[in-house]
């Protein structure tokens, strides 16, 4: 039995757009988070003849999930080029998510990235030999051929995905580790996750990468995603927070008008994110306390903020801001050591 835990990551320039392959129409880059993770262990066993089609079961939380073979169907399909041995075994995946499922926090990336450093252990026990880089440029490949941004939550807890012409070594395959210096401030920056609706989104964020072609204002996106990295390179380097909060709030308004600037057009906010906006800025504006906010392809809110303002920033979120939250739940964590 191999056993692999990946972190969820919260992306903090969002890469929004793909091309064929499953290959990003502009850079991004993420923190990996310590509390949010998918623990996957896979059992195979050798088949006496291969099969025609793949031969799995995959249990989620010990249960039997056949809903979901689809989607792993699809996955093998996409990496069996690179794994050529997928149809001469028979697997039996178990995951477990350490949040809530159907919470609203995606768990697609550390699942199939979870998934992928597993098959690449199976590989190696079987036979196939990597070097040490090699073995991670690999898993992160196939993680991103099962969800984009999976390939972020490999390895790292700061790391970038796609080619930027000033990142060394960055590329639109894998994801590689932040290659520069990074501000010790950023080192334990807390996230802590408002749960605003936990229902399954409207539009998938499939389709909405799709709507990037020829999306009138994608070219001019594409840019800004790459001047903004540069932007948090310089930010990391010399732990400007009021800098770094610009850029990341700027990127999470950025990524919901491209939604709702697309044909057809689709709103993922919910009024009450809207409303935790518009309390994040007024906390902040009288408080000087450096709390910001970035939101995926959903409805809710990541509150982002140093380590040293969590006693302030928890009472807040309790007294002002859990109101918005389903049942007031939400979920802290922070930025990994990996």
């Amino acid at each position: 039995m191999i056993t692999f835990k990946a972190p969820s990551n919260i992306a903090l320039v969002k890469y929004w757009g793909k091309r064929k392959g499953q290959l990003p129409a502009n850079p991004s880059i993420s923190f990996a988070l310590t509390n949010c993770y998918t623990e996957t262990s896979v059992a195979y066993q050798k088949l006496n003849v291969p099969a025609k089609d793949f031969s799995f079961d995959f249990y989620l939380d010990n249960e039997l999930k056949p809903d979901f073979r689809p989607k792993i169907e699809t996955f093998f399909s996409r990496i069996e080029p690179y794994l050529d041995f997928l149809r001469d075994y028979h697997f039996t995946i178990h995951s477990h998510n350490s949040f809530p499922h159907s919470s609203g926090i995606a768990s697609s990336a550390s699942s199939m990235a979870a998934l992928s450093v597993c098959l690449m252990q199976v590989a190696k026990e079987i036979g196939n030999t990597y070097t040490e880089d090699e073995f991670w440029q690999k898993a992160s490949v196939l993680a991103r051929l099962g969800s984009g941004s999976a390939c972020r939550s490999v390895k790292g807890n700061v790391v970038v995905w796609g080619k930027h012409p000033d990142i060394e070594d960055s590329n639109d395959e894998y994801g590689i580790l932040f290659p520069y210096p990074i501000h010790q401030i950023f080192t334990t920056y807390q996230d802590t996750i408002l749960l605003i609706d936990r229902g399954k989104k409207q539009v998938s964020s499939s389709v909405g990468h799709d709507l990037m072609h020829g999306h009138p204002f994608a070219e001019a996106r594409f840019a800004q995603a790459n001047e903004n990295i540069n932007k948090l390179v310089r930010s990391f380097a010399s732990g400007d927070v009021e800098r770094f909060i610009e850029v990341v709030e700027s990127e999470a308004l950025t990524l919901h008008a491209m939604m709702q600037t697309s044909i057809p057009y689709f709103i993922l906010m919910r009024p009450n994110t809207l409303e935790v906006i518009q309390r994040i800025w007024q906390y902040r504006k009288e408080t000087n306390i450096p709390l910001c906010f970035t939101i995926d392809a959903g409805a809710n809110v990541h509150l982002l903020y140093p380590k040293t303002s969590t006693t302030e920033v928890k009472w807040f979120i309790e007294e002002e801001l859990a109101q918005f939250c389903e049942g007031r739940q939400y979920i802290h964590d922070e930025v990994a050591t990996i």
